[in-house]
């Protein structure tokens, strides 16, 4: 294949309407798996937060056990023990069979990988609430989860908003890893696509096209949000 032929094989690529919706179905699967990720990461965050910042030592242990796990090893790792390594142990365990869906056993290792990093952020925006809001807590003799409730976690989400939309940026892009079990997402999409024309070239192209452009929106209206935060203080 020539230059000529190579670059004519991209227009007739471009010129086909099925391929656009090709990549935003799978674009819209990326959404997908970074939203449900990112709300489980938050909810992951608040627990190993609450853990890591308990007066129990065994509870702040599981805490920094579950942050220091997933953070010192890769994504892609925990995605793999996830689709390859735990329905082994449940086969051999039960006897029986079993098989895990592609997509929410990628959605659910990268929502338990995004928990850790949150706990981080929303711990950091916990311990920078003032000494004085905690002991005005303690003063009306609220309980540690009303307190954190009512009081800190309310406080605490205005200083974790830019952060935490960074995490969700992250893992728009980090769903791009569950194309290595064959999940369905926007990479794999225009992988098969570039596989169907022997020609990689376009699709690629236009699947960073997608990234950039719901990127770019979510920052945009994340920048909106973060004033009007700070408009309310």
């Amino acid at each position: 294949m020539d230059i000529q032929e190579y670059f004519g094989k991209c227009l007739e690529i471009a010129s086909n309407p099925e391929n656009y919706k090709t990549l935003l179905i799978g674009a819209v699967y990326s959404l997908i798996v970074a939203s449900i990720a990112w709300l489980m990461g938050i909810v992951l965050g608040i627990i190993g937060a609450s853990l890591k910042l308990n007066k129990n030592k065994f509870l702040r242990f599981l805490g920094n056990c579950y942050v220091e796990l997933i953070r010192g090893t890769p994504m892609l790792l925990q995605i793999l023990f996830f689709y390859l390594i735990m329905p082994t142990l449940i086969t051999l365990i039960t006897g029986n069979a079993f098989r895990v869906n592609k997509f929410v056993v990628g959605t659910i290792a990268i929502g338990i990988n995004s928990g850790a990093y949150s706990t981080e952020l929303i711990r950091s925006g916990i311990i920078g609430i003032d000494a004085g809001q905690w002991e005005a807590s303690m003063s009306l003799n609220l309980s540690h989860w009303d307190m954190m409730r009512y009081v800190i976690l309310p406080q605490a989400f205005k200083q974790v908003v830019p952060p935490m939309v960074s995490e969700y940026i992250t893992l728009i892009k980090d769903s791009s890893l569950l194309s290595t079990i064959g999940a369905v997402e926007l990479l794999y999409s225009a992988q098969i696509m570039g596989a169907n024309y022997y020609n990689y070239l376009f699709p690629l192209m236009m699947a960073g096209v997608f990234y950039l452009v719901m990127t770019f929106v979510i920052s945009s209206i994340a920048k909106k949000v973060e004033r009007r935060l700070a408009e309310s203080d």
